[in-house]
């Protein structure tokens, strides 16, 4: 039976693997913001990069999902 789910299951791994990376580096970036103590202004232009680098995987992700449901890709 985990044999037949083993497609899924790397999917979903990955998936998991990749948020926890997102994760990871966003607490990196917000402790080297902290320590350099740089300005408000630079510190919301950094955090959307990193908002729209994570956004971006998602967006991919959902167009995948949908393109094998209806058969595209």
């Amino acid at each position: 039976m985990l044999y037949d789910h083993m497609e899924t299951l790397e999917t979903l791994g990955l998936n998991f693997l990749f948020a926890a990376i997102f994760f990871l580096i966003g607490m990196a970036i917000r402790d080297v913001l902290k320590q350099a103590k740089v300005p408000p202004f630079g510190q919301r232009i950094v955090w959307l990069v990193l908002f729209l680098g994570c956004a971006g995987f998602i967006v991919k992700g959902i167009i995948q999902v949908s393109w094998e449901g209806a058969g595209i890709g």
